[in-house]
This record gives C-alpha cells, sequence and structure tokens, in this order.
C-alpha cells in the first residue's frame, strides 16, 4: 500500500514536488500522506497531525506549571499585603468620636 502527497507551495512559498509515501530510505510503515497545506510528510497514523515526537509536550506542561505557580504566588502576596495594610489602616484609626455640633437632648425635657 502507498499514497500520493501531492505537490504544496511551503511556508517559505518555496515549490516542494509530490512524493509517494513510504519514502526512499524512510520508514517503511509509513504509508500515508500527513500533513496540511504547507508541509507534508509520510506518517504510519492517517489521522496523525504533527509530524514531531510528543516529548516537547511535557517541556511545554512544566514550563506553564511554573509560570502559574509564579503567578498564584504573585497573587497571593497581593491579597496578603493588602489584608494587612486594611488591618494596619483600620486599626490605626483614631478612636476619638468626631464633635457634630449638635447636642443631644432626651425628648419631652425642655431646659430653661
Amino acid at each position: 500500500m502507498s499514497a500520493e502527497c501531492s505537490s504544496y507551495l511551503n511556508v517559505d512559498k518555496v515549490l516542494v514536488n509530490g512524493f509517494s509515501c513510504p519514502r526512499t530510505g524512510g520508514d517503511a510503515r509509513a504509508v500515508y500522506c500527513c500533513g496540511f497545506q504547507d508541509v507534508k510528510y509520510c506518517c504510519d497514523d492517517p489521522h496523525s497531525f504533527f509530524p514531531y515526537e510528543h516529548g516537547y509536550m511535557w517541556w511545554l506542561s512544566v514550563g506553564a506549571l511554573v509560570g502559574l505557580s509564579i503567578a498564584a504566588v504573585v497573587l497571593f502576596a497581593f491579597i496578603i499585603t493588602v489584608c494587612v495594610l486594611c488591618y494596619l489602616f483600620i486599626s490605626t484609626k483614631p478612636r476619638s468620636k468626631l464633635d457634630t455640633g449638635l447636642s443631644l437632648q432626651m425628648a419631652g425635657k425642655t431646659s430653661c
């Protein structure tokens, strides 16, 4: 069984001639033509969408986890700082009541 990959223009707009799968000197199991409009390759799985090993995904995941961890620590430090500043603002407020200028009297009593 073999497949034909038609010619295509790569990302640099250079014409790549069509070829048959499996390629000479390539993996004999790669009998399908896979890829996209700008990159085509022979593969052994017709549902394959990427020609590279998936080991790179592990490093992307580790990088994403490190970035998210740093963002979480910064957010946590910001929240703690806001809470401490609010506590200090409330606890250092003067306790004396403000004079409104009006004196309150009990109802029914008149002062002469």
